[in-house]
């Protein structure tokens, strides 16, 4: 059953141009950070590893935001179509139905993550890190293809909730800047933590917490988050 529904997500994401878009957008940033930057850098004269930490933070907290939007479409949509609603004959719950869609959702980011960090080759970063960062910025995907399910009643609004939740890679990216008690006050953004673990190889173990602390207490966030979250959506889709 879950190979069918599998060849009817891809089926439905190629049909939309937009989907389309969204599922070779990480290829479109192995291409910005492989050539666009180094190209950049070089007529601009600057320096690319000093700031490599918000180089490779910035591409690989965009990945997520995208799949998650791609999910948080593809439910949108079938919720104008009313198959959650038919899911709920079959011997498939809804809780299982949505949870594939994240599932598929979050690993199609995952994967995204490593080829985007691997190809890009920004920074000093061993195969073990590229994997254990990418799994923590890839779920943050659940998280925005619920709240966009969470907030919008069609894609519309859908299209306007991705826009704004999409500026909240602004806050890791600022908290970057801090190297002390004040980077906590954009710790509620769930890219804070995968942006300061990132930061914290590149600047050598400088920062006010060990890349450990960061990863695994944000990997305790974004858990508990993702919960949250859900627990939120389920009671506004009166999912059972």
């Amino acid at each position: 059953m879950y190979k069918s529904f599998l060849k009817s997500e891809l089926k439905k994401w190629f049909r939309d141009s937009m989907m389309k878009v969204m599922l070779i957008y990480p290829l479109i940033l192995c291409i910005i950070g492989r050539f666009v930057i180094p190209a950049i850098a070089k007529t601009s004269h600057f320096e690319v590893d000093p700031i490599a930490d918000y180089l490779v933070s910035v591409l690989i907290l965009i990945t997520p935001l995208i799949y998650g939007a791609l999910i948080g479409f593809s439910i949108l949509d079938d919720r104008d179509d009313k198959v959650l609603t038919s899911i709920r004959i079959t011997p498939l719950s809804v809780h299982q139905f949505i949870s594939f869609r994240l599932i598929v959702g979050t690993l199609l980011a995952f994967i995204g993550c490593i080829i985007v960090m691997w190809f890009s080759n920004i920074g000093s970063f061993t195969f073990g890190e590229i994997i254990a960062l990418s799994f923590l910025s890839a779920l943050a995907t659940p998280v925005s293809g619920l709240i966009i399910n969470a907030l919008a009643h069609n894609k519309i609004e859908g299209f306007a909730v991705m826009k704004g939740t999409g500026t909240i890679i602004i806050f890791p990216i600022i908290a970057l800047y801090f190297t002390d008690a004040k980077e906590f006050i954009f710790s509620l953004a769930p890219g804070f933590w995968p942006a300061k673990a990132i930061s914290s190889i590149v600047r050598n173990d400088s920062l006010l917490l060990s890349y450990t602390q960061y990863y695994l207490i944000g990997l305790i966030y974004v858990i508990v988050l993702n919960i949250i979250v859900y627990q939120i959506f389920s009671k506004k889709m009166q999912v059972n």
